[in-house]
């Protein structure tokens, strides 16, 4: 007990040191959400670890602009795309249980699926090689249903082809994490949302994440999305699209997506030689690799070994930068529409891994 006690206050120094050996530190990141700290915009929530230590946790502006509830770090936002590296994960857990092999076909797992399916693999969804249509592309203009995951299935049995063969290109494809939220469904035997739930949020003890359903769920300490229009803020919490869950739609806070990115350097969900699959690229038949895992985004930054997603969607944008070589993560959620989170990403990284 007093080795670990002593781990915990080491740890704890090192990420003090971290902070404090550059002056200023956290008025530059203030800066940088200027635009998110009033108490009358749609606001912001952000936490950057260290070694396995949140070193700066900040809320800005507010949830909901009409009750002027002010953002914390305990409030759920959208993650929107974000959710992908979930769904992925879903199923890299029940391939490492030996219920789905990545090379089974979309006709040998639903047996009333089109021809066209018996050569596009598991595979192929998470690498968003698979070649699919876009759904959003096949909701009629005359629309005013949310489309659900079901929706998205049926939409793609009603086609006979691709955008090109599955595993020739690359495509990011959110008709493809719909399908495999799905598939997930149909291996479990249950829920997609009961099953992130039971394998992925209770584990991790991410007690107020949730994949939200409307009328079976509920989210708690919820940020209500808001938009752009004519220079001023409007309420935009909803699109036809919102209620599709594989591609998007999960909400979560910084705190509880402090122990998903924790859970990441361990083997709590999945033993290491499956997480190295999650964290290593796609592969197209002509060996290109795609940049692309598990839901997550693989390249360098200024030298830095680098995994990251964005979500965006009618109200909400939000971003994840993992630098594991560095043990340096960067989470950010708001509950406005634009503008994307990158070049805000970027900027903390610079100061906490590159300035002097």
């Amino acid at each position: 007990m007093k080795k670990f006690k002593g781990m915990l206050l080491l740890v704890f120094l090192v990420s003090f040191i971290i902070m404090n050996c550059k002056p200023g530190i956290e008025k530059k990141i203030d800066k940088l959400f200027k635009n998110y700290s009033s108490k009358n915009v749609p606001g912001t929530s952000l936490k950057i670890i260290k070694d396995g230590m949140p070193v700066l946790t900040k809320s800005y502006g507010v949830a909901n602009i009409e009750q002027k509830i002010l953002v914390k770090n305990n409030t759920n936002f959208r993650l929107a795309s974000f959710t992908k590296q979930f769904t992925a994960m879903c199923a890299a857990k029940l391939e490492e249980q030996g219920k789905i092999n990545f090379s089974q076909t979309l006709t040998e797992i639903f047996h009333h699926f089109p021809v066209y399916g018996k050569n596009i693999t598991i595979n192929h969804l998470i690498h968003h090689t698979s070649g699919l249509i876009d759904y959003e592309s096949l909701i009629p203009d005359t629309a005013t249903i949310q489309v659900l995951d079901d929706d998205v299935l049926k939409m793609m049995m009603e086609l006979d082809s691709t955008y090109f063969p599955p595993g020739s290109k690359y495509k990011y494809s959110n008709s493809a994490y719909a399908v495999l939220a799905k598939i997930i469904e149909k291996i479990s035997g249950i829920s997609f949302a009961h099953y992130l739930k039971e394998n992925i949020f209770d584990p991790l003890g991410m007690k107020n994440t949730v994949a939200y359903e409307k009328g079976i769920s509920e989210v708690k300490n919820r940020a209500f999305g808001y938009a752009v229009k004519n220079g001023e803020f409007v309420f935009k919490d909803q699109s036809l699209t919102s209620a599709v869950l594989g591609d998007g739609g999960i909400y979560s806070s910084v705190d509880d997506l402090f122990k998903w990115d924790q859970a990441l350097y361990t083997d709590k969900l999945v033993r290491f030689e499956t997480k190295q699959k999650i964290f290593t690229s796609g592969v197209l038949t002509d060996n290109t690799q795609t940049g692309y895992g598990f839901g997550w985004r693989l390249d360098e930054f200024k030298g830095h070994q680098r995994q990251h997603h964005t979500g965006s969607t009618c109200g909400f944008t939000t971003i994840i930068q993992r630098y594991p070589e560095d043990n340096f993560t960067i989470i950010i959620l708001t509950n406005r529409n634009k503008p994307m989170l990158n070049e805000i990403a970027d900027g903390i990284a610079d100061l906490f891994l590159y300035s002097n």
